[in-house]
């Protein structure tokens, strides 16, 4: 299924939810069992094949038939084990460092409040990862089988940059995913679409293994899209039902708050934090500052460059799209009866609220360490390139354009787009591009996405024509372009460009 039939389809489905919400999850809970049956019959189909095939080779005491029947079972027996693991597939549990009541008392006692205000079940474990967000996962014990356990992952990022009543909203609308008769059926689902999809995953690198996982991966192909879009639709409705329970606990205002701060603040962390950090890395063997003892103090000193009426304005622009079951700011803003305001400068932190002063710099230490010794070789890797780049560069700059063969032309055009900026560059491949002996697909990308950002929808060929002439830039011209286009044109348009750059990965 293309994206077109599967936004025509998801678009559908959400007509059919908001008409009958009731009869739509009863559909998706059929679905879901339908395919549990369907697996269940093949697995006892086998079985029953299995048993009955070896008693009648035993009753008629015919040694040509036992054998036959025994490689006839033996046939079968891959199919047997190849639907067993499916029901014993084991998903992986949240990776981070595991925090204890003993660490944090403040935080498990909110969470104790929490639970029995929502008469929700029991969070078995409380993780800190790097990122800048927080989420509930459940994982099943025994794949399919046995109880599940929750995990409540906090990212030390969202922890350093968020208000304590902002921090309980954003728990409570993922702890409001667990409860009530909703709240546990939409958990069910979401653990099945984990659950299908990787199973998806693993038949599809075992396709080329028999026919019997060719057949359940070319079954898995045709289902997945129309069950990812029924659940889809089912996930997108509880998004606005846990936001009502996180609204309810601690109030709109705060609500609206931390959704606000995350649009703002998450895009300011992704395109300027870190960046900022690792372009570092050309100057120096080692960071002037580790990123995590730097976050609280670099969100509170750049407030003014984030949280500003024009990132707002961007922010409440975008649409929702079928990428993410979370619906756009907007939406889940107006849904909770605020209007757009932007969120004021934290003073006191979750972090320091939640988990205490002295633990919450053990984390900053723990996380600090962690993350430098993982980055250290790319880091020092990347100091000295740059400086035989700069030195290489100082080199190109002094001949003029016409001199350079084609091979310097490129690396100079490169080197002035990584090393000065895009814009310096924009003269060097413009010159380029006009060569007889091209085409030139990097170039071509660099150069399009350069006019893509001055609003010149010439761009659009630049990378179109980087796609054509190589397979590696195809998902990301795809990116470019979409974007463009959809804040451009609209979602018609975006969706004719996304089809039409992936179609070049079939030619």
């Amino acid at each position: 299924m293309d994206n077109h039939a599967y936004t025509h389809l998801v678009r559908r489905l959400e007509i059919d939810s908001n008409i009958g919400p009731s009869a739509f999850r009863t559909k998706v809970a059929l679905i879901s069992v339908a395919a549990y049956v369907a697996l269940f019959g093949v697995l006892a189909a086998v079985a029953a094949l299995l048993y009955f095939g070896f008693t009648s080779a035993r009753a008629h005491h015919s040694t040509s038939n036992t054998i036959r029947i025994a490689i006839a079972a033996a046939a079968m027996l891959p199919i047997f084990f190849v639907v067993l693991r499916f029901f014993f597939m084991r998903l992986p549990a949240p990776e981070g460092r595991s925090v204890s009541r003993k660490e944090a008392p403040k935080l498990f006692e909110t969470l104790d409040k929490m639970r029995a205000k929502l008469n929700g079940p029991l969070i078995h474990h409380v993780v800190i990862d790097d990122e800048y967000n927080a989420a509930i996962a459940q994982v099943p014990r025994f794949g399919l089988f046995g109880r599940h356990t929750n995990y409540l992952i906090l990212g030390l990022p969202y922890l350093l940059g968020v208000s304590p009543k902002e921090m309980f909203a954003t728990i409570a609308h993922e702890y409001g995913h667990l409860c009530g008769n909703h709240g546990k059926f939409g958990a069910w689902v979401y653990r099945q679409r984990r659950v299908f999809g990787a199973l998806h995953d693993q038949v599809q690198h075992s396709a080329q293994n028999g026919a019997f996982d060719a057949m359940l991966n070319g079954a898995l192909a045709r289902f997945m899209p129309y069950y990812n879009a029924y659940t889809f639709v089912l996930s997108r409705q509880d998004e606005y039902e846990a936001d009502r329970t996180a609204t309810a606990l601690v109030g709109a205002t705060a609500n609206a708050s931390g959704l606000i701060r995350d649009a703002l603040l998450g895009k300011w962390i992704h395109q300027e934090f870190w960046p900022r950090l690792f372009r570092q890395a050309d100057l120096a063997m080692r960071p002037s500052f580790m990123p995590f003892h730097a976050m609280k103090t670099a969100f509170k000193a750049s407030y003014e460059q984030w949280a500003t009426k024009e990132g707002l304005k961007a922010a409440w622009m975008q649409k929702s799209d079928l990428h993410d079951t979370h619906p756009c700011l907007r939406d889940r803003v107006e849904a909770t009866g605020e209007v757009p305001t932007l969120p004021p400068c934290v003073e006191i932190t979750a972090a320091e609220a939640l988990m205490g002063g002295p633990f919450t710099k053990i984390l900053i230490d723990e996380f600090d360490q962690r993350w430098w010794s993982r980055q250290r070789p790319e880091w020092e890797a990347r100091c000295k390139y740059a400086t035989r780049s700069r030195s290489r560069l100082k080199e190109l700059t002094s001949k003029p354009l016409e001199q350079l063969p084609i091979q310097d032309l490129q690396e100079y055009a490169f080197l002035t787009a990584e090393f000065a900026s895009e814009s310096a560059a924009k003269p060097i491949l413009e010159h380029l591009l006009k060569q007889p002996s091209g085409p030139f697909p990097r170039a071509s990308f660099i150069y399009g996405r350069i006019l893509l950002s001055e609003d010149n929808p010439r761009g659009l060929d630049y990378l179109e024509t980087a796609a054509t002439n190589d397979r590696q830039a195809i998902e990301d011209a795809a990116h470019i372009g979409f974007y463009y286009l959809l804040r451009k044109e609209g979602e018609y348009s975006a969706e004719k460009w996304w089809n039409k750059i992936w179609s070049l990965a079939e030619e």
